[in-house]
């Protein structure tokens, strides 16, 4: 995937989904907790409803208790055979018709009608309506019937009835049957009162499943699903939503004081959710801003960035084929892709430099190169010469000059004639025995020299020509000043992982001040010492360089007890 695709799809998942997640989120808690909220306002209104309604139809409950005590009911259900005279009725009528919202009554014994205000109701037809079972059930307490479940709403006149058995004062008997006809008013006056929000409505509903009544007056009558009205409803929540009128809605229920009866309220859920329209109207903006924030955020950075980039990536493919082009910067904008542009041309430019550089050095080797093979010439003239020595001597019959001839010649070869820098310890003590003959023939019998290389050191490898330095310095400082014979030692000893080797001689040593003169070329030492082009401190510097700050030449003289100056190697296999 490119760079520019990358960073615009984690903008995508660090931005643009997070703020999608957030309005959704955010729109649905706080349509929750409106629906929650709603709910809670319907349940306080549907419990003062109910309480008004108990209170409505308590006031008939007690119009009907004093009534069916009294003797003007009671005798005229247990003397029913003899008619009722004018003043009976009208003491029945004061009984009962004395509620405004009383519209008529019906006095039944047990076996017809006694006596009715206004509701012509047969004895046989009241026994067919659907609340008369339910009335016997009750034994004596009041039974309510409202316009939905009595039939009433479909005739189009309806009421609400009060239904009771009435029984013997005294033995408690049944003696016959007293329905109240009550004008619906009496639910209107409870209902109007009941708060609800807009396009909201509050309905009386029975365990059938059938609205008793409700406040906007349409439906009554209508059966209804509601889950709350099967037996084992089990819900912790006192709503829910679901569909209503085809319409859905949140819905709020509550148990009336009458067993039989729940209150319902119900709200388009549209309304409820219509309050957080701004949230997800705001969420929505947010979204489209956020879109149009990462197209613009690509548009002019991302683009930007990623053609500055994709510039240094192919400025980097044409130097690696060798093609220095510096990178144009498209436009300035003083930030770090200049600097990154910037720094690549000065890198591009500098490397263009350094390979010009190493061309040069590459051509002029070339040329040392050559000359050196020119200057080869010289060494093979000067090893061809001492081998016409050798035999003019061997011929004159003189050894010791053969002897000589054929150790300067040996000397010279290890000296010049080997290009490596490492030799083998045997090698390097033969440079040093050939070196020492050769001073045998100018010193005579002035000294004696010992060298002792054991045989497990002599395949080890060292430094070339580190020896003979100081066996000439020993030659030059201690043998030549000395009116005694003198002898020079050396000897190579393992020391473990390192190699020590010591150069002794029986000198008349050196003070402090000398010493210091002798480890430095530059101090002024003695003009042999100089003439030698290697010093002391020469071969010291050259072995720190070559193996390491505990490598080098530790110089011990004394005035009078001679010197010893050692050299620690480390030990290298071939």
């Amino acid at each position: 995937m490119k760079l520019r695709r990358k960073i615009l799809l984690a903008i995508i998942l660090l931005v643009f989904i997070p703020v999608i997640v957030m309005g959704v989120v955010s729109y649905y808690n706080f349509s929750s907790a409106m629906e929650k909220k709603s709910s809670n306002f319907y349940w306080i209104s549907l419990l003062e409803t109910d309480r008004k309604l108990k209170f409505a139809l308590s006031e008939i409950n007690s119009i009907s208790n004093a009534a069916i005590t009294q003797p003007a009911i009671q005798q005229a259900l247990k003397n029913h055979g003899s008619g009722l005279t004018y003043d009976r009725k009208q003491e029945i009528n004061n009984l009962l018709i004395n509620h405004p919202m009383i519209a008529s009554f019906s006095l039944y014994s047990k076996t017809d009608l006694v006596y009715q205000y206004n509701a012509p109701l047969p004895y046989g037809d009241m026994k067919r309506q659907a609340w008369f079972a339910d009335m016997e059930k009750a034994e004596g307490r009041p039974v309510w019937s409202g316009p939905g479940e009595n039939g009433s709403a479909a005739g189009g006149k309806p009421v609400m009835i009060h239904a009771r058995v009435i029984k013997d004062y005294y033995s408690l008997e049944d003696i016959g049957y007293l329905v109240i006809y009550v004008k619906p008013d009496i639910l209107d006056q409870v209902f109007w009162e009941s708060a609800t929000l807009k396009s909201g409505d509050i309905l009386l509903v029975n365990k059938a499943g059938s609205i008793v009544f409700n406040k906007s007056g349409g439906h009554v009558g209508e059966k209804v699903q509601f889950p709350f009205l099967s037996d084992g409803y089990r819900q912790e929540k006192d709503y829910y939503v679901d569909t209503y009128q085809h319409e859905k809605s949140l819905i709020t229920f509550l148990p009336s004081h009458n067993e039989q009866w729940y209150l319902v309220a119900v709200t388009p859920l549209k309304l409820i959710r219509s309050e957080s329209v701004s949230i997800r109207n705001i969420a929505v903006i947010l979204v489209l801003f956020s879109l149009l924030s990462a197209l613009w955020f690509d548009q002019f950075f991302i683009r930007r960035l990623v053609r500055s980039i994709i510039s240094a990536v192919n400025g980097m493919k044409r130097v690696k084929q060798g093609i220095f082009v510096p990178i144009q910067a498209h436009v300035e904008r003083f930030d770090e892709t200049d600097l990154l542009i910037d720094g690549f041309n000065r890198m591009s430019s500098q490397i263009q430099e350094l390979l010009q550089q190493v061309e040069t050095e590459q051509t002029r080797k070339k040329e040392a190169e050559m000359q050196a093979l020119v200057a080869q010439i010289n060494p093979h003239f000067i090893y061809n010469s001492l081998e016409s020595i050798n035999s003019m001597a061997v011929l004159a019959g003189n050894r010791d000059i053969s002897k000589m001839v054929v150790s300067l010649g040996k000397l010279l070869r290890i000296s010049i004639s080997e290009n490596q820098e490492l030799i083998t310890m045997n090698m390097e003590f033969e440079h040093v025995r050939h070196y020492m003959n050769i001073q045998k023939y100018r010193f005579e019998d002035r000294f004696e020299y010992e060298l002792v290389l054991p045989e497990p050191l002599k395949l080890f490898m060292t430094q070339k020509l580190i020896v003979q330095p100081i066996v000439e310095n020993a030659l030059y400082h201690a043998i030549e000043p000395m009116e005694g014979k003198g002898l020079i030692r050396i000897e190579a000893r393992d020391a473990g992982g390192d190699i020590i080797i010591d150069v002794t001689d029986n000198g008349p040593g050196f003070d402090e001040h000398t010493l210091r003169h002798l480890a430095d070329d530059k101090a002024g030492g003695a003009k042999k010492y100089r003439d030698s082009g290697v010093g002391l401190k020469n071969v010291h510097e050259r072995l720190r360089i070559r193996f390491g700050g505990r490598y080098g030449i530790l110089v011990c003289s004394s005035p009078g007890w001679g010197s010893v100056i050692r050299i620690r190697l480390p030990k290298i296999t071939p």
